[in-house]
């Protein structure tokens, strides 16, 4: 191609041809999302299917689609599919691990964020956090409430009045009984005689 053209334009002739490629596969992707979007239109419409279904699958379909021509393109350009998909496993299975590693500190904190929000019971408060029927649970006055952890101080048992630091994720997990500001039966106090 490049003996027909003019001495000047051979060193723009490889970028042109990549620059049209690009085009090219850009304009494929557009006509592919384009009749992707139709035919779940179509499909939409047959098997009525609810409207946020049908708007999530076509959004995973253009996200292929648009995924799958970035790496066409990069592949066009000179980066190899096989150093994209290293890069892209790394950082998936590097998300992952921080993600699990974290999720029982975030499941906490949100849980946090609903004991203030519900109230399922306040600072003074005498708890139980009951474990099934037949086995009594942890009991003890509610001290203090971050994020992380509930500070109880445990009432009868054998660790009389020690601290009990309990995740708050347990309190959403386990049934609760409740004495309101430390009273049992409205006449007497939790650990009275």
């Amino acid at each position: 191609m490049k003996h027909y053209l003019p001495e000047w334009m051979h060193e723009w002739v490889g970028t042109l041809e990549l620059a049209l490629s690009i085009i090219a596969i850009l304009l494929a992707a557009w006509l592919l999302r384009l009749l992707s979007r139709r035919l779940l239109a179509r499909l939409g419409r047959h098997y009525t299917l609810p409207k946020p279904m049908e708007m999530a699958i076509r959004r995973l379909s253009s996200f292929i689609i648009w995924s799958c021509t970035l790496v066409a393109i990069l592949d066009r350009v000179g980066v190899s599919a096989t150093v994209l998909w290293t890069a892209f496993t790394g950082f998936a299975a590097v998300g992952a691990v921080a993600f699990f590693a974290a999720w029982s500190v975030l499941s906490n904190i949100f849980c946090t964020f609903l004991i203030f929000t519900t109230r399922p019971f306040r600072l003074g408060d005498h708890i139980e956090v009951l474990e099934n029927g037949e086995k009594p649970g942890l009991k003890g006055r509610v001290i203090d409430i971050n994020l992380i952890y509930t500070t109880m101080q445990e009432i009868g048992g054998p660790g009389e009045d020690a601290l009990m630091q309990i995740p708050n994720s347990l309190f959403f997990q386990r049934g609760l009984r409740r004495w309101p500001g430390g009273r049992i039966d409205g006449n007497r106090l939790l650990g009275d005689g």
